[in-house]
């Protein structure tokens, strides 16, 4: 891609395309310029699935497939000037990947609500898309003829880019990036086999209990954004969300597990200690609200085994 964007000499660069696509764009972007010296003035960003929020954030995520690790890179030289949201484009999008992306959005704006950058501004875009996801997902899954719901999940993207690119992401982000490149589970699959278990582990909830009062208040004020029920008690405001998230995740035919999703249990444990290894060092696991051990890690995947 670098080669053939350095031979053609052009000044622009327009990314069609889901996640991988645009930021295989911003890649070629990124690295023309250092090895090729290519000289890109604009870029346009054009995504065809609404999950990554890709075409507004200075995040791209590149496989090395010799090594099974995906490795972030992250930096304003990447995200595109200009942004185009076409619903069109996304109507003929499977009712598989139409959940795997949209429980990727959802996983963005959990981890960026309770991330350690967190800000009033990427709160109120966290806010809404969960509402968003939540009465949209589900209708865009089981017809993806129905425009409203496809045109919001679009826009919930977009707006769940729009937080983290500010705020990052957490361990989340973190285990799935390198469980999703060892084990090769799609990315938003992997994010919400993880999910239940990760905000569990962030708001200490062990025994009827939460021991981290902070981040458990702030899951509790997201479950509170999906019900006319008001709750002010961070267990149960946790439980609660935690119990929706899993009944979305069963509506969509979402596996809850590694054994759910075909893999063998010996061969998910023989991995483990690479993808913990690979957790602690992922850029997005920075901003989690709680900083995890390597036998923390291993905790949350074996309860997913």
């Amino acid at each position: 891609g670098i080669k053939q964007l350095a031979a053609f000499q052009g000044d622009t660069i327009l990314a069609l395309g889901g996640g991988s696509a645009i930021d295989a764009a911003k890649a070629m972007k990124f690295f023309g310029k250092r090895t090729l010296q290519t000289q890109i003035a604009e870029f346009i960003a054009v995504p065809t699935t609404s999950g990554t929020g890709s075409e507004v954030t200075n995040f791209s995520v590149i496989t090395v497939a010799e090594t099974g690790t995906k490795i972030p890179l992250v930096t304003d030289e990447i995200q595109p000037e200009i942004a185009i949201l076409d619903t069109n484009l996304v109507m003929s999008v499977p009712p598989k990947i139409t959940a795997d992306t949209g429980m990727d959005v959802l996983t963005h704006v959990i981890e960026a609500y309770v991330s350690a950058e967190a800000n009033p501004i990427s709160n109120a875009l966290c806010e809404k898309v969960v509402r968003l996801v939540f009465d949209n997902l589900e209708i865009a899954f089981n017809d993806g003829s129905n425009q409203q719901a496809r045109e919001n999940m679009h826009l919930a993207s977009c707006m769940a880019g729009m937080a983290f690119n500010v705020t990052s992401l957490g361990l989340n982000h973190g285990i799935a990036h390198a469980a999703g490149a060892r084990l090769h589970v799609p990315h938003g699959r992997m994010n919400a086999m993880l999910l239940p278990e990760v905000i569990a582990y962030n708001s200490g909830l062990a025994n009827g209990k939460v021991t981290n009062e902070p981040t458990a208040k702030r899951y509790a004020q997201l479950a509170n954004c999906l019900n006319d029920t008001q709750t002010t008690n961070a267990r149960i405001g946790v439980q609660q969300f935690i119990r929706q998230i899993k009944q979305l995740r069963q509506k969509l035919n979402m596996p809850a597990t590694f054994s759910d999703y075909g893999l063998p249990k010996e061969e998910v444990q023989a991995a483990i200690p690479k993808i913990a290894e690979g957790a602690l060092m992922d850029g997005c696991t920075k901003t989690n609200p709680v900083q995890p051990t390597g036998a923390e890690v291993t905790k949350i995947l074996n309860s997913i085994l």
